[in-house]
């Protein structure tokens, strides 16, 4: 018996990176006796609040993790992607009682940064589990 189901909303932008960060999640969560029962690509970290209030509002997750690289470029463009992409998905969470679980890496990293940060992707479900442990204990 699967213990939580979970969704994965995943970055097409860095696309090696991401899909090998779905991997270890997908693995991660089989360990841990619970499912990525759903992934949906989006094609950037900045794209992905749409997307997770869409599958909050159908209430069939028990939490969401959130897996994308968002690595370093010529300007702040990375900043601003990862600043107001977290903020959003952790004003949702809250609206939606849900946990959602940044699986995000950077901003500020190179690609071999982002390379070596992809077992982040494991923490995000573990994060998740926790979280969806601890809202059952109140």
């Amino acid at each position: 018996m699967v213990k939580y189901e979970i969704a994965a909303v995943v970055a097409e932008f860095n696309y090696d990176i991401t899909q090998m960060m779905l991997e270890l999640a997908t693995a991660e969560a089989k360990n841990r006796d619970c499912e990525i029962t759903k992934v949906v690509a989006v094609p950037g970290v900045f794209d992905m609040p749409l997307v997770i209030k869409k599958l909050l509002q159908k209430g069939e997750y028990d939490a969401i993790i959130t897996l994308g690289a968002v690595i370093e470029g010529a300007t702040d463009h990375d900043q601003i992607v990862a600043q107001h992409a977290s903020r959003k998905i952790a004003d949702l969470a809250l609206e939606y009682d849900t946990p959602v679980a940044l699986g995000i890496t950077g901003p500020g990293m190179t690609r071999l940064d982002a390379h070596r940060r992809v077992k982040n992707a494991k923490s995000a479900v573990e994060a998740a589990i926790k979280m969806c442990d601890r809202l059952k204990e109140i």
